[in-house]
């Protein structure tokens, strides 16, 4: 049985939350349960509107499909979603240049299977803190290339420009990842509201002191808004093996 608990929250700056969740512990299509977060971006409506449309796509397209491979299910659905981002820009000047993260998720037995475009991220966490996901961002690239440390990347200046997002180009290309769940595991999925503002280390001590699902999650908002909470904050905790 799953155990889960969402909650997106504005941030202390930001006057719009440009986040979109979703949660279902009930089947979406041949998916036994679908998890995501997706942060948008854009002009004042234009971000809060790409990150609500492409969930609402992705779902829709979930729903109709005769896929049974998640990996196939979760890429049309974030195609899908990408073509009707990119036509709507088109059609309204209001929502030229929109686009928006998103980080896709659903537990099948043992096994999540995750599919990720942007800088939204998801971790598994028990005795250690473990990011699955990784980041289409220019200073991610950098430190892939060995041209920046990692402990400098936190505070680059060009940490919030990312490399591939929903709606950005006429093609969009998801990354997958398969996890094997252990028992005592719990995955986190976040916007980067959260992890601009949290330390890796420091995510791993709240949920793991904390009581339970609910605590855990207001915890981490806290936190985020305690350290200057400067972006949206969303966060999606699931306990597979509860």
């Amino acid at each position: 049985m799953l155990k889960t608990f969402s909650i997106t929250d504005i941030g202390r700056k930001r006057k719009v939350n440009q986040d979109y969740i979703y949660t279902s512990e009930e089947p979406v299509g041949n998916l036994p349960n679908v998890f995501i977060v997706a942060d948008g971006m854009g002009g004042h409506n234009a971000g809060d509107y790409a990150s609500k449309v492409t969930v609402e796509t992705m779902l829709a397209e979930m729903q109709s499909s005769f896929e049974k491979n998640p990996t196939l299910i979760f890429r049309r659905a974030i195609e899908e979603a990408n073509e009707v981002i990119r036509r709507r820009a088109g059609e309204d000047k209001k929502l030229e240049g929109m686009g928006t993260t998103v980080v896709v998720a659903s537990c099948m037995g043992r096994f999540l299977q995750v599919a990720n475009v942007g800088d939204s991220r998801l971790y598994v966490v028990n005795r250690e803190i473990r990011q699955i996901t990784r980041d289409h961002s220019l200073v991610e690239e950098m430190v892939r290339m060995g041209g920046l440390d990692r402990a400098d990347a936190r505070n680059h200046p060009d940490k919030n420009i990312i490399t591939r997002a929903v709606g950005a180009e006429d093609h969009v290309e998801p990354d997958f990842f398969t996890v094997e769940l252990r028992e005592g595991d719990t995955v986190l999925m976040c916007s980067d509201g959260l992890t601009n503002m949290l330390e890796d280390e420091e995510i791993r001590m709240i949920i793991s002191g904390a009581r339970d699902l609910v605590e855990k999650a207001e915890r981490l908002v806290e936190a985020a808004n305690a350290n200057g909470g400067r972006d949206n904050i969303s966060v999606i905790l699931i306990e597979p093996c509860a």
